[in-house]
């Protein structure tokens, strides 16, 4: 895992993820899922691009079923973006980088 992404899990969520003063992209995955090894390089890439201006954060849903349930994942990979503790975004499966890119923009924008 890179270094600017975290792994996070229901102990440290809100701590990270919820009560984090800058956006934060969330990756929901599971080691067995072939998707969410395929984009999790992806996921790396974007926190170097958007390193000191976003966090990133992956939480095993195999280990935290829990805080996969209260957000409702019922597909992984699940990108979900976190702005001021709301959820902004919401991305399901495989896509496009410049789809990541979109809502990441996004969620920085109206940070400001």
């Amino acid at each position: 895992m890179a270094a600017n992404v975290s792994e996070v899990s229901e102990q440290d969520f809100d701590a990270s993820v919820i009560k984090s003063e800058k956006p934060v992209l969330v990756d929901f995955w599971a080691p067995w899922c072939g998707p969410c090894r395929a984009i999790a390089p992806m996921v790396e890439e974007l926190s170097v691009e958007y390193q000191g201006k976003v966090g990133f954060a992956k939480v095993n849903t195999d280990d935290n079923q829990r805080i996969a349930m209260q957000y409702g994942i019922q597909s992984i990979p699940s990108l979900l973006v976190f702005n001021k503790g709301q959820e902004v975004a919401r991305i399901v499966g495989v896509r496009p980088k410049s789809e990541l890119k979109r809502a990441i923009d996004s969620a920085v924008a109206a940070a400001v």
